[in-house]
């Protein structure tokens, strides 16, 4: 008999279509279960099928889908709702994320570039710079981190 545990490596393995054959047919017999409908929305957002992997995070997620993939959940969500232009859903998801998971970095890159797509760039550059200035480990950067922070948020700001 198939496994999740199954699914997962071939997917790790770079055998998408074959995961996802063995998702569909675990899928009736725990038509519920959150973990399989997230690794068929991963599965699907690997094939270029965004939009047919939309359904099954929601599903995954609505279901009580536990950490650490509740958090991997949302983020692929809320990506997946931004390369389909849904901008206000991809900017509801990460902000989800954001409340939930205030220490995963990730989520505050990613809602950057959803506030890019909504023409908020003051905030989505602020955020990414803010991003630099706290985790580069380049010696460079590192070297002007305060300044970075600094005008992280005063990017429109004048001095005369």
């Amino acid at each position: 008999m198939t496994t999740i545990q199954q699914a997962i490596e071939l997917r790790a393995e770079g055998k998408p279509e074959e995961a996802k054959t063995i998702l569909l047919e675990l899928l009736p017999q725990s038509p519920d279960d959150p973990d399989i409908h997230y690794q068929l929305a991963w599965v699907h957002d690997m094939m270029g099928l965004e939009s047919e992997a939309v359904p099954y995070y929601e599903k995954a997620i609505s279901s009580g889908l536990k950490d650490p993939e509740r958090s991997g959940a949302l983020l692929g969500l809320g990506s997946t709702y931004r390369t389909l232009g849904m901008y206000g859903k991809s900017k509801e998801i990460f902000e989800q994320g954001l409340r939930e998971y205030p220490r995963a970095r990730e989520f505050k890159v990613f809602y950057a570039m959803t506030l890019y797509n909504l023409r908020q760039y003051d905030k989505a550059m602020e955020l990414l710079l803010r991003e630099i200035s706290d985790t580069s480990n380049d010696e460079g950067t590192r070297s002007y981190q305060r300044a970075i922070a600094f005008y992280s948020d005063k990017l429109d700001q004048v001095w005369k």
